[in-house]
Protein backbone atom coordinates (compact mmCIF):
# COMPACT_ATOMS: atom_id res chain seq x y z
CA UNK A 1 0.00 0.00 0.00
CA UNK A 2 1.33 3.39 -0.92
CA UNK A 3 1.43 6.45 1.61
CA UNK A 4 -0.69 9.35 0.22
CA UNK A 5 1.34 12.42 -1.26
CA UNK A 6 1.71 15.36 1.40
CA UNK A 7 -0.20 18.27 0.11
CA UNK A 8 3.14 20.43 0.30
CA UNK A 9 4.85 18.42 -2.45
CA UNK A 10 2.40 19.73 -5.37
CA UNK A 11 3.64 23.45 -4.34
CA UNK A 12 7.14 23.61 -6.05
CA UNK A 13 9.51 26.00 -7.43
CA UNK A 14 11.50 25.85 -10.59
CA UNK A 15 14.76 27.73 -11.91
CA UNK A 16 15.42 28.98 -15.79
CA UNK A 17 19.48 29.18 -15.58
CA UNK A 18 20.27 31.38 -18.36
CA UNK A 19 23.83 32.43 -20.06
CA UNK A 20 24.46 35.07 -23.03
CA UNK A 21 27.42 33.61 -25.16
CA UNK A 22 28.18 35.12 -28.42
CA UNK A 23 25.03 38.17 -28.33
CA UNK A 24 22.47 35.50 -27.58
CA UNK A 25 20.48 34.01 -24.48
CA UNK A 26 21.29 30.17 -23.74
CA UNK A 27 19.33 28.11 -21.18
CA UNK A 28 20.40 25.07 -19.40
CA UNK A 29 18.12 22.21 -18.91
CA UNK A 30 18.98 18.76 -17.01
CA UNK A 31 17.39 15.53 -17.58
CA UNK A 32 15.15 13.39 -15.14
CA UNK A 33 16.42 10.87 -12.88
CA UNK A 34 13.68 8.37 -14.28
CA UNK A 35 13.17 8.44 -18.20
CA UNK A 36 15.84 11.11 -19.13
CA UNK A 37 13.54 14.07 -20.27
CA UNK A 38 14.69 17.30 -20.48
CA UNK A 39 13.29 19.77 -18.05
CA UNK A 40 14.53 23.04 -16.02
CA UNK A 41 15.75 22.47 -12.56
CA UNK A 42 12.85 22.07 -9.87
CA UNK A 43 11.26 20.93 -7.53
CA UNK A 44 9.09 20.68 -3.88
CA UNK A 45 9.14 24.50 -2.08
CA UNK A 46 10.23 22.89 1.39
CA UNK A 47 8.39 24.39 4.35
CA UNK A 48 9.61 27.71 5.80
CA UNK A 49 10.93 28.62 2.37
CA UNK A 50 10.15 30.79 -0.19
CA UNK A 51 9.56 29.42 -3.95
CA UNK A 52 12.26 31.59 -4.81
CA UNK A 53 15.08 30.22 -2.36
CA UNK A 54 13.57 26.32 -3.40
CA UNK A 55 14.25 27.50 -7.03
CA UNK A 56 18.08 28.25 -6.12
CA UNK A 57 18.98 25.22 -4.28
CA UNK A 58 17.07 22.91 -6.89
CA UNK A 59 19.57 25.26 -9.69
CA UNK A 60 22.24 23.86 -7.30
CA UNK A 61 20.86 20.71 -6.60
CA UNK A 62 20.12 19.10 -9.99
CA UNK A 63 22.26 21.95 -12.62
CA UNK A 64 24.92 22.66 -10.49
CA UNK A 65 24.92 26.27 -11.64
CA UNK A 66 24.81 29.40 -8.94
CA UNK A 67 24.14 32.95 -9.65
CA UNK A 68 21.71 36.06 -9.38
CA UNK A 69 17.87 34.98 -9.31
CA UNK A 70 15.95 37.59 -10.83
CA UNK A 71 12.79 38.78 -8.17
CA UNK A 72 10.04 38.22 -10.50
CA UNK A 73 8.86 35.36 -11.34
CA UNK A 74 8.59 34.31 -15.37
CA UNK A 75 5.68 32.10 -14.98
CA UNK A 76 3.66 29.25 -13.46
CA UNK A 77 2.74 26.02 -14.99
CA UNK A 78 0.84 22.89 -14.10
CA UNK A 79 1.69 19.08 -14.57
CA UNK A 80 0.43 15.70 -13.29
CA UNK A 81 2.05 13.79 -10.85
CA UNK A 82 1.22 11.53 -7.50
CA UNK A 83 -2.37 11.79 -8.63
CA UNK A 84 -2.56 15.60 -8.25
CA UNK A 85 -1.72 18.58 -9.62
CA UNK A 86 1.55 19.94 -9.21
CA UNK A 87 1.90 24.07 -9.50
CA UNK A 88 5.39 24.83 -10.51
CA UNK A 89 6.79 28.44 -10.38
CA UNK A 90 9.38 29.49 -12.27
CA UNK A 91 11.89 32.05 -11.97
CA UNK A 92 14.93 32.96 -14.02
CA UNK A 93 18.85 32.58 -12.90
CA UNK A 94 21.46 34.64 -14.28
CA UNK A 95 24.16 31.63 -14.01
CA UNK A 96 27.80 33.31 -12.40
CA UNK A 97 29.22 29.90 -11.43
CA UNK A 98 28.86 26.33 -13.26
CA UNK A 99 30.25 23.67 -10.93
CA UNK A 100 32.15 20.50 -12.20
CA UNK A 101 30.88 18.62 -9.49
CA UNK A 102 27.40 18.64 -7.95
CA UNK A 103 25.03 17.05 -5.51
CA UNK A 104 22.87 15.37 -8.28
CA UNK A 105 25.98 14.48 -11.48
CA UNK A 106 23.47 11.80 -12.38
CA UNK A 107 21.47 14.03 -14.22
CA UNK A 108 22.80 15.38 -17.62
CA UNK A 109 22.79 19.04 -18.55
CA UNK A 110 22.70 21.18 -21.87
CA UNK A 111 23.01 24.64 -22.88
CA UNK A 112 20.29 25.27 -25.67
CA UNK A 113 18.86 28.53 -27.39
CA UNK A 114 15.70 29.54 -25.68
CA UNK A 115 13.18 28.32 -28.67
CA UNK A 116 15.35 24.62 -28.68
CA UNK A 117 15.06 24.30 -25.21
CA UNK A 118 11.00 24.91 -25.73
CA UNK A 119 10.92 21.90 -28.10
CA UNK A 120 12.84 19.69 -25.73
CA UNK A 121 10.76 19.69 -22.93
CA UNK A 122 7.80 18.06 -22.59
CA UNK A 123 5.09 19.84 -20.63
CA UNK A 124 3.03 22.36 -22.50
CA UNK A 125 3.66 25.20 -19.77
CA UNK A 126 6.78 25.42 -19.55
CA UNK A 127 7.41 24.92 -23.18
CA UNK A 128 5.45 28.16 -23.20
CA UNK A 129 7.45 30.12 -20.86
CA UNK A 130 10.36 29.32 -22.50
CA UNK A 131 9.00 30.37 -25.59
CA UNK A 132 8.38 33.48 -24.47
CA UNK A 133 11.99 33.95 -22.85
CA UNK A 134 13.93 35.31 -26.24
CA UNK A 135 11.83 38.30 -26.38
CA UNK A 136 12.03 38.82 -22.87
CA UNK A 137 16.02 39.06 -22.49
CA UNK A 138 16.43 41.48 -25.25
CA UNK A 139 13.76 43.60 -23.88
CA UNK A 140 11.64 43.41 -27.01
CA UNK A 141 8.48 43.25 -25.45
CA UNK A 142 5.52 44.89 -26.85
CA UNK A 143 4.35 48.04 -24.56
CA UNK A 144 0.96 47.94 -23.36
Amino acid sequence: MSRPVPPEFFTQAGAVPLRQRKGRAEVLLVTTRGRGRWIVPKGVVDPGTTPAESAEREAWEEAGVRGRLLPEPLGTYRYEKWGGTCTVEVFALAVAEVAKRWPEPDRKRRWVLPEKAAALVEEPGLQAILAALPADLAGEKSAP
